[in-house]
């Protein structure tokens, strides 16, 4: 019991820590509003729904009646084809990651452009309405990824024991988003970050010194919105099916909740947000899993499964109240000139 809900944790850590790393480039850093972060995760569910599933359809040669039914049959063609050889899994990973960051990426550079004429509320409004409708052209459109039915996905670890699955992909995704958090403060502590700062803080006067503040919200979103594609196309691999993405629910997963975990973290602080997005996952899974006990306990005179909903609503009221700033303050960037500079004073002082 122990060890599986530590498995839990870890994984929706891993899955979740690539979205707020990516709101955090966007928003933390770059302070563009993007209250639509979920197209981005829908955009690793059509990459490995809609794109890479047609690809195995097509290789397979597969006839059905729908397309999900489609994918049913080309998945256990697929899986039977990795369960036998485990570099067709690892090959599949990578392209699956590679078209989904590509994907991803594009449309967040597409994404961002109304921003050229709205700035602050508008512009979070315009991308959460855009965000919407595509979510309701998913989901009602059952030839893009299987709508409301989903689409099944290839089990890319079928040659891993059903009961090591998750723990070996758990493994995996710490891994992705240990490298994608390398990168990304590497990404940072650059020009760019500082770039991206001075963005958040006054763009007029940005644009008094030259700099074209289209074109680094372009590069901002890209970058942003290619990490989220990543994390969706895991979680669809993850889930097995692409309707734990596409539900209309799922705004508030893939966009509530990153942002309150990058409000709880501190924005502008990598290290920051991944504490928020390790303490949030915590209580996320603890309540969900024990909530039922907490709902006899304290004899709650509501349906218990609202609960976490109301402790995220009020944890949050409280962070922007109380601690905007969140658990650990934003640090100033320092570029590999800086930490030159400060190693030499260190070293010229006297012993």
């Amino acid at each position: 019991m122990f060890e599986g809900i530590v498995v839990s944790i870890l994984l929706w850590f891993g899955m979740y820590l690539l979205v707020t790393l990516s709101l955090n480039i966007e928003y933390g850093y770059g302070g563009i509003p993007n209250f639509g972060l979920a197209l981005a995760v829908l955009m690793g569910a059509i990459t490995v729904g809609g794109i890479v599933n047609r690809v195995i359809i097509s290789i397979f040669s597969v006839n059905a009646i729908t397309f999900t039914a489609a994918s049913g049959f080309a998945k256990s063609a697929m899986d039977e084809l990795i369960s036998s050889n485990p570099m067709y899994g690892i090959a599949l990973l990578i392209l699956i990651l590679v078209i989904s960051a590509l994907i991803g990426g594009t449309v967040g550079a597409v994404f961002i452009l109304p921003s050229a004429k709205l700035r602050s509320d508008y512009l979070a409004i315009t991308l959460l309405a855009i965000s919407e409708v595509m979510f309701m052209i998913v989901y009602y459109n059952t030839d893009i990824v299987g709508g409301y039915y989903g689409a099944p996905t290839p089990n890319i670890l079928a040659f891993i024991p059903g009961e090591d699955r998750d723990v070996v992909f758990t493994i995996l995704i710490l891994l992705i988003a240990f490298i994608i958090f390398i990168f990304v403060e590497r990404l940072i502590n650059s020009p760019y970050g500082r770039l991206l700062r001075a963005m958040r803080e006054d763009e007029d006067v940005m644009r008094s010194f030259g700099k074209d503040i289209m074109k680094i919200r372009i590069k901002t979103m890209a970058i942003g919105s290619a990490i989220a594609s990543i994390g969706g196309a895991l979680y669809s691999l993850y889930a097995g099916n692409v309707i734990g993405i596409i539900n209309l629910s799922a705004r508030i997963n893939w966009t509530f909740f990153p942002f309150l975990m990058v409000l709880l973290g501190g924005m502008g602080n990598n290290k920051g947000v991944t504490l928020g997005t390790l303490t949030f996952v915590t209580i996320w899974r603890l309540i969900d899993i024990y909530k039922h006990e907490i709902a006899k306990t304290f004899n709650l005179p509501f349906d218990v499964n609202w609960l976490q909903y109301i402790i995220f609503g009020v944890l949050m009221i409280i962070i922007l109240y109380y601690r905007p700033e969140g658990i650990l303050k934003e640090k100033p960037i320092k570029t590999e000139p800086i930490k030159e500079f400060e190693n030499k004073v260190k070293s010229s002082k006297p012993a």
